[in-house]
């Protein structure tokens, strides 16, 4: 398994209220995709991006990092093996892709996620 990127996931009360500041202010004006409890917002020049997240539509608790990598089953398949707690099961979701989420040994929750071609 490769980690591909690393997106933070901001925790906010509502996406659609929270925008202005990112996309005004930060200059993060290109909406990647908005599912209404999260979405991505970039810097069209950079690529420089961050994801609010208000909620999670299928996960117990919402992640303050996502990592995207090439292969997410090698990733379960490590995270298990080396006793990980799983907070999310691996799964597919509606929206393309495949993920799950751990939880660091500092308490934070990390989701782990491919997209699916």
């Amino acid at each position: 398994m490769r980690v591909v990127e690393i997106i933070a996931d901001l925790p906010v009360d509502d996406v659609e209220s929270a925008r202005e500041l990112y996309t005004g202010f930060l200059g993060l004006g290109v909406e990647e995709f908005n599912l209404g409890w999260v979405a991505r917002f970039t810097q069209p020049e950079t690529g420089a991006h961050v994801q609010l997240v208000s909620e999670d539509a299928t996960a117990p608790e919402r992640p303050v990092i996502s990592v995207k990598v090439d292969d997410v089953d090698a990733a379960h398949e490590d995270a298990v093996r080396t006793g990980l707690e799983i907070v999310h099961p691996l799964c597919d979701e509606e929206w393309g892709v495949r993920r799950f989420y751990v939880r660091a040994p500092d308490g934070n929750v990390i989701n782990i996620v491919q997209h699916r071609p």
